[in-house]
């Protein structure tokens, strides 16, 4: 078995000095996240600066968040679009979303992130009806029994050859355990599962942040 980095509190925070690079509102929209409670629940810097490589080396111009909570993930993708780009982000809470309002316009992307408040499936099947898209990138970081239901509705939404992220997918390493009884835990363990059997998709699931599995749509 190769190496791997164990992430003790040094490595955290060595990543999170280092492990991607941030334009000054980022700071402070990550900085001010993460004295919340719940701010556990914002990727990290590193994962940050990996969504915004992969939306590069795609050529994406059209994207799909599931999950925006305080809109650093939606800021960071939204950066790196080129003009006439657009991150159409789906999440729940005004609460949270309002909180990333004034930075994504302090940023000058405002106009490239569409943000649509209430539940995700819906909001997704709305688009498939409407027939919106092809989209060239999706990033899924919702609430992880909805995992399912936004993978194969995000499937409908890509064109052949989109990148699609899914975060979380090791859940603090829990979904290695079968005898971790955790509702969130067998969401994603089924579908990891589910995700390596697929031959709609090429996959690799990374051990980035808490976990992060890449498909590519065949």
């Amino acid at each position: 078995m190769g190496r791997m980095v164990v992430p003790t509190p040094q490595v955290v925070e060595y990543l999170a000095r280092i492990g991607g690079r941030e334009v000054p509102v980022q700071t402070r929209l990550r900085q001010d996240t993460e004295k919340r409670a719940d701010g556990h629940m914002q990727v990290t810097t590193e994962q940050a600066a990996t969504l915004q490589l992969l939306v590069k080396l795609t050529g994406a111009i059209r994207c799909i968040e599931i999950g925006t909570f305080t809109g650093y993930s939606a800021l960071a993708v939204a950066l790196v679009l080129p003009a006439g780009g657009q991150v159409v982000a789906l999440d729940v809470s005004k609460e949270f979303t309002d909180i990333a309002r004034p930075f994504w316009k302090e940023a000058g992307v405002d106009d490239k992130i569409d943000l649509r408040l209430g539940p995700a499936s819906h909001a997704l099947d709305d688009m498939i009806t409407a027939r919106e898209g092809p989209f060239d990138f999706a990033f899924i970081d919702a609430d992880k029994p909805g995992y399912d239901a936004y993978y194969e509705r995000v499937l409908k939404l890509v064109r052949p050859g989109a990148l699609i992220v899914l975060d979380n997918m090791l859940l603090s390493g829990k979904v290695a355990d079968p005898k971790d009884m955790d509702v969130s835990a067998g969401a994603l363990r089924a579908l990891n599962d589910k995700i390596f059997a697929d031959d709609r998709v090429e996959m690799a699931l990374t051990t980035i942040g808490d976990g992060m599995t890449l498909c590519i749509k065949k």
